[in-house]
């Protein structure tokens, strides 16, 4: 039997496809990756890569609010680029939503993104 428990809230972007926005097991918290979307207009909030990345962190914080709990929690983050030059960008946005000690981390780049985005982060926290 699964011990698992969908988490849904309206101050992040809807699931565009048939996927939870996080799902908490156990004492894990599984964040889908998010997008740069608003989570009103559902559009891409800038074409920015740091307006992007922003927005992706705002609303995994806000996915992470809806389980109770808050980045702070993050101990494992995948980041997916479409451009590796943005790397150091994102590092500097990502610095302003984390504290040490810093969640462990990958960066890929990919060739594309849902929505013709620039930036996608998902997320694992122990709650």
């Amino acid at each position: 039997m699964s011990d698992k428990q969908a988490i849904q809230t309206s101050d992040a972007p809807a699931a565009i496809g048939p996927y939870s926005q996080a799902i908490r097991s156990g004492s894990l918290l599984f964040c889908s990756g998010q997008i740069p979307l608003d989570p009103i207009t559902m559009e891409i909030v800038s074409q920015d890569v740091a307006d992007q990345a922003h927005q992706v962190f705002l609303n995994l914080s806000a996915v992470a609010e809806a389980a109770g709990s808050s980045l702070d929690a993050a101990v494992k983050l995948t980041i997916f680029l479409t451009d590796l030059d943005d790397f150091a960008v994102v590092n500097e946005i990502m610095s302003k939503y984390f504290k040490q000690p810093y969640p462990a981390r990958a960066t890929i780049q990919v060739s594309a993104l849902p929505k013709a985005a620039q930036v996608e982060v998902e997320a694992i926290l122990a709650l």
